[in-house]
């Protein structure tokens, strides 16, 4: 069992930060024999880091290489170098045909549907394969390793297909970005989309040229998924920290009991997570009134208060979950078959396969979506003279003003698309490759419907952020913890109070676009 404790959560929240804002745009991202990690695919996809191959990896991918030499020399039978790919592993290929399967690999399997991804996601997509190159396991010829990471390097985005792939290699999107590469399809160079072709003259690139097993190579990793994962992690720390912040103020705009964040409760029965998160909250909360005596309106609040450490905690734990399942995937080879360089061998094996980092972002859906439920419950009572004494709606000029009424329909309606989205999809798909492919991990779709997830909870935590800005203003609460203060006149630099009615989807746009590029726990600490 996998234990985390508070220190774990803030080493991993402070890796994953820092390196990505501490160094500068230009600051190369160095690919070594040590892989890199999650901050580094997010450098190089979000903040556009350039990237670097050390001395050590070209010499370690010379020997993979080599292991793929001496096999392809021996007309030895490996999967994908000298038999074909899927069902057609029992053909053989001629010798003099081995070089022209290369080049026909990622033609036949550009099978991609669907609107394009954004350049950042197709970055993470080409950072995440040169990852996996940097394992050694590929055999890859050591130039595409060179050429992907020069592409990178130029802003040179092939055009890759949203839909296609059910998570046993991502090789349809794999594909759209191999034939970037070679000269077909189309790619976004400076901001336009063009002829690949013309791209790579623009881009100064030469189009690239597969040997033997580097189309295959190229297009067997899991990519897209995991490429996906570091940009969904990255969003969600962000999220996760103004959710705490939103929590917090919450209880100071509520009254609510803090008994329930008293680590002495929390610690007879510690549930994954749940000390950190009423760690979190004692901490944003340090220096409240509600420590007062009889500070609290009630005994015990409504659940949505009452229990947040607990809701919140499971939150961490999953997201630890999803952290570490990716960076597996990130350092690991999935290649089949794998190189083991010191043993100069090659294993045919399984470790394509995503079954247990796609379920660990399941799990992570499930847990944003408890947090979402409770964000809605709680933004709705706030609203409600009858539970929470404060002018209904929160308008401070009566009933004739609608205030945050309509609002709640939002609140609503983003709670229930997330409760949806967060039904699992990771179930084996129909068998493909004439039955011989029978299970796969739909990582893909799990992702894709995890970056949704998190984009709706943005918004619930933003409104829950004003609304409880407002109630904060109504009911003059001003012995505001540390954190729940900061947290206060944050919002209040990004929304003013409401007053008149007005139109507040630019409010809450305003707010969802700050926490989207913003953390706020510096500004505690």
């Amino acid at each position: 069992m996998i234990v985390y404790t508070s220190t774990d959560i803030q080493w991993r929240r402070g890796a994953l930060r820092s390196k990505g804002s501490s160094l500068t745009v230009q600051t190369p991202v160095i690919l070594s024999t040590d892989p890199p990690g999650l901050a580094e695919i997010v450098r190089i996809a979000r903040h556009r880091a350039p990237v670097k191959i050390a001395g050590d990896l070209t010499v370690l991918l010379e020997k993979s290489r080599a292991v793929i030499e001496r096999q392809l020399g021996e007309n030895a039978p490996v999967y994908g170098l000298t038999t074909g790919l899927g069902a057609g592993v029992d053909t053989r290929l001629e010798p003099s045909d081995i070089a022209a399967f290369q080049q026909r690999v990622p033609e036949a399997r550009a099978v991609g549907v669907g609107a394009g991804l954004s350049s950042e996601v197709v970055r993470a997509v080409m950072a995440a394969r040169l990852a996996g190159f940097a394992s050694g396991g590929a055999g890859v010829s050591p130039g595409v390793v060179a050429s992907l990471a020069a592409a990178l390097n130029a802003g040179f985005h092939p055009v890759i297909h949203a839909l296609g792939s059910i998570g046993a290699a991502d090789l349809a999107p794999l594909s759209d970005m191999a034939r970037g590469l070679l000269g077909h399809g189309e790619v976004e160079f400076g901001g336009e989309i063009m002829d690949a072709g013309k791209a790579l003259e623009k881009a100064g690139l030469p189009p690239l040229t597969l040997g033997p097993r580097d189309g295959h190579a190229l297009v067997v990793g899991n990519s897209l998924s995991i490429g996906q994962a570091c940009l969904a992690i990255d969003d969600l720390i962000r999220t996760l920290d103004w959710s705490f912040a939103a929590v917090a103020l919450s209880f100071e705009a509520f009254r609510a009991n803090v008994t329930v964040i008293d680590p002495r409760a929390l610690s007879r029965r510690p549930a994954f997570g749940q000390e950190i998160a009423g760690k979190r909250l004692a901490d944003m909360l340090s220096g409240s009134g509600l420590f007062e005596p009889d500070a609290a309106r009630r005994l015990q609040d409504p659940v949505s208060y009452r229990c947040a450490p607990q809701i919140w905690g499971a939150l961490i734990h999953a997201l630890e979950e999803a952290t570490v399942a990716t960076e597996i995937e990130i350092a690991g080879a999935g290649d089949n078959p794998v190189v083991l360089v010191e043993e100069n061998a090659l294993i045919h094996n399984g470790n394509f396969d995503t079954t247990a980092f796609a379920l660990s972002f399941e799990r992570l859906g499930l847990a944003i979506a408890q947090c979402a439920s409770a964000t809605a419950h709680r933004t709705m009572k706030i609203m409600s003279p009858g539970i929470s004494e404060l002018p209904r709606f929160l308008t401070p000029r009566g009933a004739s003003r609608t205030g945050f009424a309509t609002v709640q329909k939002t609140v609503s309606a983003l709670e229930a698309e997330i409760r949806h989205l967060a039904n699992p999809v990771a179930f084996s798909p129909i068998p493909v490759a004439d039955g011989i492919e029978d299970h796969a991990s739909m990582a893909p779709s799990v992702m894709a419907k995890t970056v949704a997830i998190i984009e709706r909870f943005r918004w619930l935590v933003a409104i829950e952020l004003i609304a409880t800005g407002q109630a904060v203003d109504l009911r003059g609460v001003e012995s505001l913890g540390a954190g729940a203060s900061a947290a206060y006149h944050k919002v209040r630099s990004v929304v003013e109070p409401l007053d008149e009615d007005r139109a507040q989807a630019p409010d809450f746009s305003r707010m969802s676009d700050f926490i989207r590029v913003n953390g706020l726990m510096h500004e505690v600490q």
